[in-house]
């Protein structure tokens, strides 16, 4: 079985979805374009499926339950962002963009299914196949769990891969891996000071909520680098920041919101609880009060060890060693397929694949003008595919 040969037959239809897709980009957990489309190429491979999430999430079923199931995760969601690349199969939906790549994710695992399910006699058990909602946000993983995709049956191990440059730049078609702790934990934290406002000449009259914000902020970056061990990776980043209407007013209140990051709950306790209580004592010593929110979004990602050891030797046998790479940092972005791993074994890889524009600059995910080499994408799917065909099948 060379399924790298046999991607590479069909990589003009992964190229086709992928280019389809990226035109419907849709946002968080209502992707009912996106959803309508996939159904549609699973009916014509005769592949079976289930909807969760009120449809727009999917798992489809590939080969028969022998006491082994292995799961593929394709995030489908888009951005909130409008395009600015040259292609001529850009988005039209207006102010929405599949800036994330994610349209490559679905169109590797469509590519996966028609390779598994042209080989499906010869699985020694089951695929499932999760075509996720909303991993931007508010994260869909979580709920396709709570409504049964890691039961009936068990799943085992689960895979995934991000294609572009989340790691880093590294050449064109490389596989990056890394075992243990591969993404940060992500949660989101509001503060509102609410002070006295009048005249910005006479501020011995007033409570300034500009001056006992910015003291909080400094004291966030300080619980950082002050009390946080520098070798436990974790960030505090205020990310906008409201208040004030004129050069000589002090406002009444001052809204912030930012993110944080970390590798484990230990140091995510603290964080929110230092946080808070940072807040509260400076926002008492100069008599203002405090409205301070922290809300948990993803866990950390991390990688189990001897899976992510076997999804690295199957990716050297298939595209040889110098073109395998190890990560030797996690990142601090994060994934909510991280919710996924806490229920099964897994591993999350990257397809390093990220494409310069027309300018000759390389932009990142998120950006308007983030771009990827389509002709890489058959090697997403070729690796998923035998992946699951060697681990069903005891090919260690």
């Amino acid at each position: 079985m060379n399924f790298l040969e046999l991607a590479k037959e069909i990589e003009d239809k992964i190229i086709y979805d992928r280019r389809k897709l990226h035109q419907i980009p849709e946002l968080e957990l209502n992707l009912p374009k996106t959803s309508a489309y996939i159904c549609k190429r699973l009916d014509r491979m005769g592949i079976s499926y289930d909807k969760l999430i009120g449809g727009n999430a999917i798992i489809a079923y590939i080969g028969n339950y022998k006491e082994k199931c292995i799961a593929i995760r394709a995030d489908m969601d888009g951005l909130e962002i409008k395009e600015e690349t040259d292609l001529e199969f850009k988005s039209l939906h207006n102010g929405l963009m599949h800036a994330c790549g994610h349209d490559g994710h679905v169109a590797m695992a469509l590519g996966a299914c028609e390779l598994l399910k042209a080989n499906e006699d010869k699985l020694g058990g089951l695929v499932k196949v999760f075509f996720q909602p909303g991993e931007e946000i508010p994260g869909g993983a979580e709920p396709m769990i709570k409504e049964g995709c890691m039961e009936n049956p068990k799943v085992d191990r689960i895979v995934a891969i991000h294609e572009g440059g989340l790691f880093g730049e590294y050449p064109k078609g490389t596989i990056a891996i890394k075992k243990g702790e591969m993404m940060a934990s992500m949660d989101a934290f509001t503060l509102k000071i609410i002070g006295k406002g009048g005249h910005g000449a006479r501020p011995e009259s007033f409570i300034d909520p500009i001056s006992i914000i910015s003291e909080i902020n400094n004291a966030f970056y300080k619980i950082i680098s002050r009390e946080i061990d520098p070798l436990n990776p974790s960030l505090i980043s205020v990310c906008q920041i409201h208040g004030g209407v004129n050069q000589n007013v002090i406002p009444d209140e001052v809204f912030e919101e930012g993110t944080v990051r970390c590798f484990n709950d230990e140091t995510r306790d603290f964080l929110e609880n230092r946080m808070k209580e940072v807040s509260v004592n400076i926002a008492k010593a100069y008599r203002a009060k405090v409205e301070f929110t922290y809300k948990r979004y993803y866990p950390s990602l991390i990688n189990d060890d001897d899976f992510t050891d076997f999804v690295k030797r199957t990716a050297t046998d298939l595209f040889g060693s110098e073109e395998v790479i190890n990560l030797k940092n996690p990142t601090m972005g994060a994934d909510d397929f991280a919710f996924f791993l806490k229920k099964a074994k897994g591993t999350y890889i990257s397809l390093n694949n990220l494409k310069p524009h027309s300018d000759g600059q390389t932009y990142p995910h998120h950006s308007s003008k983030f771009d990827i080499y389509e002709d890489t994408l058959y090697l997403g799917s070729s690796l998923l595919a035998e992946v699951c065909y060697r681990y069903l099948n005891n090919l260690q």
